[in-house]
């Protein structure tokens, strides 16, 4: 099975996701994530979707579900780079994604992880 890449960039967690998200991928992402949470003790995550088309309910209901355990393992998650048509899609869909965090870009999304809360001081 594939697995996406999580990069250690001092406090925080960066996934840069490039590939079509099948949801086997998906599911091994929230658990690797949630190991390199506890291993690294990283206070923050940032998910770059910026190379995704698409996000259908259940890659949107993952990402609320990554955001929830982060937050229970002390990390706030930021997702970075949603298009426009992702954004309607996951509006359209009905999913709010409560608990994350929204930014334009990775500078952007790291920047509010590291105002807030003490992320990266």
């Amino acid at each position: 099975m594939e697995r996406l890449p999580i990069l250690k960039i001092g406090p925080m967690l960066l996934v840069s996701i490039q590939v079509d998200l099948r949801d086997d991928m998906v599911i091994a992402l929230q658990e690797d994530l949630a190991d390199r949470i506890v291993d690294t003790g990283a206070r923050g995550v940032v998910i770059d979707i910026t190379a995704l088309d698409i996000v259908d309910s259940f890659t949107g209901r993952m990402l609320a579900t990554i955001a929830a355990l982060s937050r229970v393992l002390d990390a706030e998650t930021v997702v970075v780079g949603m298009r426009p048509a992702v954004a309607i899609t996951l509006v359209e869909l009905g999913l709010s994604l409560d608990g994350i965090k929204t930014a334009l870009d990775v500078e952007r999304g790291m920047r509010l992880l590291s105002s807030a809360g003490g992320v990266g001081r």
